[in-house]
């Protein structure tokens, strides 16, 4: 009777335990579309704890954990009373604690009250809750929670944080060297570090080592080669792939424990060195980005934010995939491709490139120099300025922007104020994410499909930006761009740029499968000096595509309508480039009187009018008032005769009949 009271009494005790809690916060993991890790995040209190399965274990790890810890783990209620036993009775003989009797789930009833064994009380606690645990939790279960609270050393708790730090790798696979220092350290985490006691550490192996050679678990061989194993020199860094986008993926998923995304871990990996080594040939300050698309699924393969997330210097704590910055000229194919599909221009059709003046507005290109007659292909693969503006005049600017957010941009006007003509050039804010956004819809046909980082996320198109026909010119034209030094020619269809003041270099490029887009500048904005989209980015552009396949997947062939034709040969209308109001302008390459300049009011102190001209074929004839005062002249800067006081009106007429005129005062 008095067992059987004494029996009830222990069991509502045992019953009656208040549990500490098991559900412990674990790291925030970010995986990548194979689910191998790409970034992990420390819990709230700084401790690298990662969520553990048991499938995740080396089943070798797991018995030597068992046989040298616990090898009773299995069929003991939560306490080994033999384990006890022995130990006490060591203790006794021997004056001195020789042994341990607790069990894993006595050790992880500690681990979980963060409690102390050093008193009775401690111990007595620790063999309450873990006869509590034992009945309200299976053994798998106690073994996952004690193998994802284990202590390792420093900041390291359970045994995947343990094998990232101490081995570079998930525990799936493990040598039996690794297995025994993984197995050893929790014992005394701290006096056993192998980076700060590793004499100590490699005697506790070789003890782990020998008790399984004595269990039969090891062979003497294996055992012998995994005693002479080196240790582990020092702790490594967590996996920090794609810091930036990782970053970017758990504030748009608050609260998720687990991410999966589309990016490539190898490639990931591949790029940011590739960025590193080219942020750091191109100088101290600099910085970069690069992202990596597949332009049929719209799935994001690698991302780099800057050259390294941690690098004060560079300011790598800035992600520029998304800063707003000017994109130069990497907006003209998308100006080209436009004009294609309104029948402005075909990429044979001729376009003059010369000085302009539209309402104030003169662009220049960026060498200063004019052109002249040229066809339409040279004045994209060339980056004129002109050209393209006179084409973003005929669209007119609102529906340039129209198409960029149709294709997934998100451009930013200075002050928020109307499209002009300049944004053609790169006069508003992009980031590298929108223009790589926009050239996958150039890369698929026009219409591409939203960029998307999540695995598993529906894929969804965006609305089409230009037609079919318009994509494959524009892709036509732009592989037969000059390739970097050293690079293969007509397999990338590519684009450069540069921003004002030489503060952003850009280059984006497709082939048949793939869309890379690079940046490079300062975070800062500041000017980098001699920095080109063609000299700088370029190289790094051709670069990865290298490092992301052997070879380039072949551009498509041109859709059934495609009119492939030379320039004699196209229809009337697309032989040359004629703005809508052609009619009222001057005739192409009309001379221009550049002094006086209309309405000018001039002193003359007895001497002649000088005249300066440009443009028009020689000779001129110069009438003052409807009289001819100059004929037969060949030169463009010239002298003539005063026309006397008062309002005259001058007119130049050139060998082809075309006419500059000005009216002017003198006094």
């Amino acid at each position: 009777m008095l067992l059987g009271i004494g029996w009830r009494l222990f069991d509502d005790w045992v019953a009656d335990t208040e549990l500490p809690l098991t559900l412990a916060e674990t790291s925030v993991e970010v995986l990548d579309h194979e689910d191998r890790l790409l970034r992990v995040y420390p819990v709230g209190d700084g401790i690298w704890r990662m969520a553990l399965q048991l499938d995740q274990v080396d089943p070798r790890f797991t018995e030597m954990l068992i046989a040298y810890e616990d090898r009773r783990f299995w069929s003991h209620p939560g306490v080994d009373v033999l384990a006890l036993m022995r130990a006490g009775g060591q203790a006794l003989w021997h004056g001195r604690v020789v042994s341990g009797g607790s069990t894993l789930t006595m050790q992880l009833a500690r681990l979980l009250e963060d409690g102390s064994t050093g008193r009775w009380s401690g111990k007595l606690r620790q063999i309450r809750v873990a006869l509590a645990l034992e009945r309200r939790l299976s053994k798998a279960e106690i073994l996952r929670l004690y193998l994802t609270h284990a202590p390792y050393g420093g900041n390291i708790e359970g045994l995947r944080a343990a094998s990232y730090v101490w081995l570079g790798k998930e525990p799936r696979r493990l040598t039996a060297a690794e297995a025994a220092l993984l197995v050893a350290l929790p014992q005394s985490p701290e006096s056993r570090r192998p980076d700060r006691a590793p004499k100590a550490a490699r005697q506790a192996r070789a003890k782990v080592l020998s008790r399984m050679v004595a269990d039969g678990i090891l062979d003497s061989e294996s055992a012998e080669i995994a005693t002479k194993a080196r240790l582990p020199r020092q702790m490594a860094a967590m996996p920090r792939l794609a810091p930036h986008l990782a970053d970017r993926a758990l504030s748009a998923n608050p609260g998720a424990r687990r991410l999966s995304l589309t990016v490539q871990a190898d490639l990931q990996q591949r790029m940011e060195q590739l960025v590193q080594a080219a942020a750091r040939r191109s100088g101290a300050r600099l910085s970069a980005a690069l992202m990596v698309v597949d332009h049929q699924s719209g799935e994001v393969l690698a991302s780099v934010g800057s050259p390294g997330y941690a690098d004060q210097g560079r300011q790598g704590f800035v992600d520029m995939t998304q800063a707003l910055r000017s994109p130069g000229s990497t907006l003209k194919p998308l100006v080209y491709g436009l004009a294609f599909d309104r029948g402005l221009v075909h990429p044979e059709t001729l376009i003059h490139d010369g000085p302009v003046d539209f309402d104030g507005y003169a662009p220049q290109n960026f060498d200063g120099v004019f052109r002249g007659d040229l066809r339409v292909r040279e004045a994209l693969q060339l980056s004129l300025n002109i050209p393209v503006v006179k084409l973003t005049r005929e669209l007119g600017a609102a529906h340039l922007m129209a198409a960029l957010r149709r294709g997934g941009a998100s451009p930013r006007l200075p002050g928020g104020g109307k499209p002009g003509l300049a944004i053609s050039l790169g006069g508003l804010g992009t980031s590298l994410q929108d223009l790589v956004q926009i050239y996958t819809g150039l890369a698929a046909g026009g219409q591409g499909p939203a960029l998307r980082v999540l695995r598993g996320a529906s894929q969804q198109d965006r609305p089409r930006m230009i037609s079919d026909v318009a994509a494959w010119q524009l892709g036509d034209v732009l592989r037969g761009l000059a390739p970097p030094p050293g690079a293969r020619a007509g397999v990338l269809a590519y684009k450069t740029g540069t921003s004002y003041g030489h503060r952003d270099a850009w280059a984006l490029g497709w082939d048949g499968r793939h869309v890379i887009g690079v940046w490079m500048g300062r975070a800062d904005g500041t000017p980098v000096p001699g920095a080109f989209g063609g000299d700088l980015a370029a190289p790094v552009l051709f670069e990865a595509f290298g490092l992301l396949k052997p070879d380039f997947d072949a551009l498509p062939p041109p859709p059934a309508a495609t009119l492939i034709l030379s320039a004699a040969e196209l229809p009337a209308p697309l032989r040359r480039f004629r703005a809508r109001d052609a009619v009222f302008e001057p005739a192409e390459n009309a001379p221009q009187m550049l002094f006086p300049p209309n309405g000018a009011r001039l002193a003359l102190e007895g001497g002649g009018l000088p005249v300066k001209l440009r443009g028009g074929t020689a000779p001129f004839v110069v009438l003052a008032d409807g009289k001819p005062v100059l004929q037969g002249q060949q030169a463009r800067e010239f002298e003539i005769p005063s026309p006397g006081l008062g309002f005259s009106d001058l007119v130049v007429v050139d060998a082809a009949g075309r006419s500059a005129r000005a009216a002017i005062e003198i006094d």
